[in-house]
């Protein structure tokens, strides 16, 4: 008899992340620990629902990029979970709220495991309004998510990249948190 369970994924951080800037090349701003999914956890058929919030700050025009990646415990990001457009901010956001959620499904296990799925982002256009949804990934393609190695211990998180780098030009995560449905 199979038992079905909604089980978070640990370790689990108790503060909000750092306030991340001056940076152009795509890296994790997670808060620490990250979440890591156990090697061996995910079987055929497990739904994984990822789900951060928090802040950003811009000082003039400046493009950002946000999505989840997979990797190691040491924050190496070796591949891309799902990656929003390149989204061009308006000067002058100050501490502006951002969400993103991304379910999906892992199709195989193994080695050469896979998850499908898709999200949304939604950045802040003032301190209490939403623009508009950007769907995360930004095609149907990238919504197949190769090489997810299931036989190894697999942590996740929150990327970003800023298109300038500015001491001005700050992200920051408040919450992540992983669930698998078994």
């Amino acid at each position: 008899m199979d038992i079905y369970l909604t089980e978070p994924v640990g370790p689990f951080h108790v503060a909000a992340g750092s306030a991340f800037n001056t940076f152009t090349t795509k890296k994790s701003i997670d808060p620490l620990p990250v979440p890591v999914i156990p090697a061996g956890k995910l079987r055929q058929g497990s739904k994984i629902h990822l789900r951060a919030q928090g802040e950003f700050t811009d000082t003039a025009t400046v493009n950002l990029t946000m999505g989840f990646w997979f990797g190691t415990r040491a924050l190496a990001i070796t591949g891309d979970i799902a990656l929003s457009s390149v989204i061009s901010l308006a000067s002058s956001a100050v501490a502006w709220p951002w969400w993103m959620e991304w379910d999906g499904i892992c199709t195989q296990v193994g080695v050469t495991g896979t998850l499908l799925g898709q999200g949304q982002l939604q950045l802040g256009t003032a301190l209490t309004t939403f623009g508009a949804e950007v769907p995360v990934p930004i095609t149907a393609a990238l919504r197949s998510v190769a090489g997810f190695d299931s036989t190894i211990e697999r942590a996740v998180g929150v990327s970003a990249t800023w298109g300038t780098s500015a001491a001005g030009n700050s992200i920051t995560v408040n919450s992540m948190r992983c669930l698998i449905f078994n």
